[in-house]
């Protein structure tokens, strides 16, 4: 009689990085169907967002909304919020998010879950292991001068990831098979098709001036289009992207995991979310390639 091949456990570490974040999904499907059984997750921002939704056994019904939702479904998702410490409320998104797929508390989860957030003041990580999921994802995604900060506990808190992409630490004491680190601030991948390169930069520029354009009409002053205009978020988005690419390369570094799997940092724009399905598509196959070459 034969008996059922024990499945290797996994603790998962989901880095920050945007609508790149999108890829885990394709990272956890790939685990699934190959037998591995993902018993903690550790993750910040967009890590921190998808880790939850897995963890808390919602992860078809998410993947399913966020394929379908579109741009400006995007866009209306944005609740402006006009103060000096963010543009973006944050709260329209995540009661969406509850709506569609019920809030838990983070101990009554079946898988050990932990959300990285930053307090900017003393200059060190929170770790977020109780009480509401949507409400520590919340302050996990809180990218600064994007999203206000949230206060909690007493403590402003910003996007985790501004101190560490790859929260691997929160995992250290598990006592499972194998630790798998997703990194979204990857090697910069230079065989782009030219064509769909400028597809995408037409794509971008469109979403941006969608955006300007929303923020504009609540304004009494008109934005002018221009590409000038986004002259200075390009140059904060790409050296935030930066910034993080360092912080997660001596943190891993420092405390490896057992296998990381890297998603280049130009697969795709930070808000470009409607880009759901390559995102997803991308993260299963850097899984099968990243696991295919570690055997």
């Amino acid at each position: 009689m034969k008996t059922a091949k024990k499945k290797k456990t996994i603790s998962l570490v989901l880095g920050s990085g945007g609508a790149r974040g999108l890829s885990h999904i394709g990272v956890i499907r790939w685990l699934i169907e190959h037998d591995y059984q993902i018993n903690a997750i550790s993750g910040c921002s967009i890590g921190a967002l998808i880790g939850g939704v897995y963890a808390a056994g919602k992860l078809d019904e998410f993947e399913q909304w966020i394929c379908e939702i579109d741009r400006f479904e995007i866009l209306s998702l944005l609740d402006l919020a006009w103060k000096s410490n963010g543009l973006v409320q944050g709260d329209k998104i995540i009661n969406t998010l509850v709506k569609l797929l019920g809030d838990q508390q983070i101990q009554d989860l079946p898988i050990r879950y932990t959300a990285v957030a930053a307090d900017i003041e003393k200059e060190k990580e929170v770790w977020i292991n109780r009480g509401s999921l949507f409400e520590a994802i919340r302050a996990s995604i809180s990218l600064p001068l994007f999203f206000t900060p949230v206060l909690r506990n007493g403590v402003l808190l910003i996007d985790g990831g501004v101190l560490n992409p790859v929260p691997i630490a929160p995992i250290f004491n598990d006592n499972n098979d194998l630790s798998v680190a997703v990194n979204l601030g990857g090697v910069v991948a230079k065989t782009i098709n030219p064509i769909e390169k400028e597809k995408k930069k037409i794509e971008t520029t469109g979403f941006h001036m969608k955006v300007l354009q929303f923020i504009s009409s609540f304004k009494e002053e008109k934005v002018d289009l221009t590409s000038k205009d986004w002259g200075a978020y390009d140059i904060a988005n790409q050296a935030f992207d930066a910034m993080q690419s360092t912080i997660a390369r001596q943190k891993l570094a420092a405390y490896p995991a057992d296998i990381v799997i890297e998603i280049a940092r130009n697969a795709c724009g930070t808000l470009e979310f409607d880009r759901a399905r390559e995102m997803i598509d991308l993260g299963y196959q850097a899984a099968e390639q990243r696991f295919s070459t570690a055997t």
